[in-house]
């Protein structure tokens, strides 16, 4: 109640105007794209609990030392470390499992600088839980942020990042000069 609350006041008061599709009937894969800032992160929150949605999150370990780790697994942070990734997908694949009802918003294309590639966690995630990906946005030009259309990947890497590219392709970011096309390096090997 009360994060619907600070949503609430938050977008009452934002320059950004929350557009797009309604929340997700299930749980879902939630892209935060293009991620080009730390700032999209309140962005993304700001969204799920505005809609009601009961969301995880993936971020780095060190996020989660001393005094921040309460808080950040308060907000719904899942500690990742980076020395390990497919341990990652192993773990939210194993929560899932359990029964646990989530949707996690994964930002595969990181805020340091122009990737050639986004990360393909998120896939192996979404095609090994059987969840839908739902494609969320930020978007500098129009000052728009919402959620897009939600749907479940074949497994055709290609067909479903042309897909995603399409959705993408003009949204800018917070700092459009870093953002990454969205291009898995298994498109590439495929091809």
């Amino acid at each position: 109640m009360l994060k619907r609350a600070l949503a609430r006041l938050y977008w009452a008061v934002s320059r950004w105007k929350l557009t797009g599709a309604a929340a997700p009937e299930q749980p879902t894969v939630l892209l935060g794209a293009p991620h080009t800032s730390n700032w999209d992160f309140i962005l993304m929150l700001a969204i799920a609990w505005r809609l009601g949605i009961d969301v995880r999150w993936l971020g780095k370990k060190s996020l989660f030392s001393g005094w921040r780790g309460p808080i950040m697994r308060r907000l719904g942070g899942m500690p990742v470390d980076r020395a390990d990734p497919s341990r990652v997908v192993a773990d939210v694949v194993a929560q899932v499992s359990t029964g646990d009802v989530f949707s996690l918003v994964v930002t595969p294309d990181g805020t340091r600088g122009a990737n050639t590639h986004w990360k393909s966690g998120f896939y192996r995630i979404a095609r090994e839980t059987g969840m839908p990906v739902t494609l969320g946005f930020v978007d500098r030009t129009t000052m728009t942020t919402g959620l897009g259309p939600t749907f479940a990947l074949t497994g055709d890497v290609a067909a479903d990042m042309d897909r995603i590219r399409a959705f993408y392709a003009d949204k800018s970011g917070l700092r459009p000069h870093l953002r990454t096309e969205p291009r898995l390096r298994e498109e590439d090997a495929a091809r």
